[in-house]
């Protein structure tokens, strides 16, 4: 099954039949516990988060993660700079973001996922 996604997917280069997605319209604020990403960068949603930070993040292209399996790999932001933001006045949150985003690091690769358990077994 493996070998027929990654030739499924050199077709679809071969042919420039991928698009880059468009930016879907922004929803209502995501509950505690989702995952919202702009580009490459992901972050959990925590309690406090106003209505006014998340009119603010989809200004600037942030939106609910909505599809699953997603296999793109994200930075993703630590939860205490989460945090931060969510505490940060509004004049703050540019900077804040900022900051959060120097912060943001690829999530390590655990034995719970699909290739590692592959590279065990072998």
């Amino acid at each position: 099954m493996a070998l027929v996604t990654q030739v499924r997917d050199q077709v679809r280069t071969l042919f420039r039949i991928r698009r880059d997605r468009t930016l879907t319209p922004p929803g209502h604020k995501p509950a505690v516990g989702a995952r919202i990403a702009c580009g490459d960068l992901r972050m959990t949603v925590q309690a406090g988060l106003s209505d006014a930070l998340w009119r603010w993040l989809t200004k600037r292209g942030w939106r609910e993660v909505f599809f699953r399996p997603d296999r793109r790999r994200y930075r993703d932001i630590p939860h205490a700079d989460v945090t931060r933001l969510i505490d940060a006045s509004q004049e703050d949150w540019d900077v804040t973001l900022a900051v959060a985003t120097t912060h943001a690091s690829h999530r390590p690769q655990t034995m719970g996922s699909r290739h590692a358990r592959r590279s065990v077994r072998a």
